[in-house]
């Protein structure tokens, strides 16, 4: 890492962070969550690092369903003693910088972090991309990763023993969204997909799905990330009047689509958007509008008591306008649970570390989890939808919050 990234790395006590200064980390560009006071390490710090978008096109999502946990776990476990090490409380101290939303920047991040920094573990970076880019390098390392925002099937396959992926993957999001539309007798759908690997492997997965169901597919358009404006692609598919859209969606691209539907009237029975739908934030921007909006989701405060908890732990933190998204939010809280566990049960031995997560069923907020290799195959693919102000989950009907409201209302 360059002189200048390294004077964006600081380390912190988590329990010191102030409120005010860790809703100033979630802020774009923001380049520390420490007070300078506080930047000496902690004697018998555990030291846990990471590297995190607080800037660039990433940091929309990052900042909502990643670094805030990062922080109120830290300061929840500091609160209480110390993160548990075989009955030893010893402090966290979280050791961080910004990646800028470049992929070469957060390797270099975590080459150091892990190789001449010698944290005694790491916490992921934000998105399929920059996993797929850094779980090889903490896999050479021997380092656990257990990562909520990484979305890609090619990683699963890759069989990296150090590398767990918590959420569900494409073909599981996929084939439940197919099994909706299907039962409820949706006849054609129009596809809109990211051209990255996240975009990719979810179109394919969708194709997949849809050559076992009797759903036409009367458009696929692909776009580029940094796109600014969709609507000549939403007009187009409006003429074909489809019974379902499929947004295979980026945050900002998932407003952006949302948006522009609403100024040309398309307004399909169904209307799916992936990532970012699930976010206060599109709620805030499309208001009532947001109603019977479709995407990824597989949990709200209404899943489990820990995840009232936890939900209740974050607002009363960050604030009632910094929410936790209602899709990887809850992955990566299950994620530190279970990091947290393992290290209270083996200690900081990193192998001893992978292998509980590989070998356990861990209890989480967003119920259980358990590995087959890298893949969390306990959880099933889930849809969520926006009702009444809240996202809530509406297939399958066995983990719903809510039932499926199966004609999406006017734009407003």
């Amino acid at each position: 890492m360059s002189s200048s990234n390294d004077r964006r790395c600081r380390r912190h006590p988590a329990a010191a962070v102030s409120r005010r200064t860790a809703v100033q980390a979630l802020a774009a560009g923001a380049a520390t969550v420490a007070l300078p006071a506080l930047a000496q390490a902690s004697a018998g710090a555990v030291r846990i690092g990471y590297a995190i978008a607080r800037t660039g096109p990433w940091a929309p999502g990052a900042q909502v369903s990643q670094e805030p946990n990062y922080l109120l776990w830290a300061e929840q476990v500091n609160a209480a003693g110390g993160l548990d090490v075989q009955g030893r409380k010893r402090p966290i101290e979280l050791v961080s910088s910004d990646d800028r939303s470049d992929i070469e920047t957060c390797v270099r991040s975590y080459q150091k972090l892990m190789g001449s920094d010698k944290v005694d573990l790491i916490l992921p970076p934000w998105g399929s991309n920059a996993n797929f880019a850094v779980a090889p390098l903490a896999n050479r390392f021997g380092y656990p990763m257990l990562a909520p925002t990484a979305l890609s099937r090619k990683l699963i396959d890759m069989n990296l023993p150090y590398f767990f992926s918590l959420l569900q993957q494409p073909d599981r999001m996929m084939s439940a969204l197919v099994d909706m539309l299907q039962a409820q007798g949706a006849k054609t759908v129009a596809i809109l997909y990211m051209d990255d690997l996240f975009g990719l492997e979810n179109f394919a997965a969708l194709n997949n799905a849809l050559k076992t169901s009797s759903l036409q597919v009367v458009e696929r358009k692909s776009y580029p990330l940094g796109v600014k404006d969709l609507a000549p692609v939403l007009r187009g598919i409006k003429d074909l009047n489809p019974d379902a859209f499929i947004g295979i969606t980026y945050p900002p691209d998932t407003l952006l689509a949302s948006r522009q539907s609403k100024e040309i009237g398309f307004n399909p029975r169904f209307f799916y958007c992936s990532v970012g739908t699930a976010f206060q934030l599109y709620r805030n921007v499309m208001g009532a509008s947001a109603e019977g909006v479709l995407g990824m989701g597989s949990w709200n405060a209404k899943t489990s008591p820990a995840a009232k908890a936890y939900f209740e732990a974050h607002v009363a933190k960050f604030g009632a306008q910094k929410e936790p998204d209602r899709w990887a939010s809850g992955h990566c809280w299950a994620g530190l649970q279970i990091l947290q566990a393992a290290v209270a049960k083996v200690g900081l031995d990193r192998k001893a570390i992978r292998d509980y997560v590989a070998r356990t069923e861990h209890d989480t907020l967003i119920g259980k989890i358990r590995f087959t290799g890298s893949e969390n195959t306990a959880t099933p693919g889930t849809v969520g939808q926006w009702q009444k102000g809240e996202f809530e989950v509406v297939w399958p009907r066995s983990m719903a919050t809510a039932p499926l409201l199966a004609h999406k209302p006017a734009w407003v």
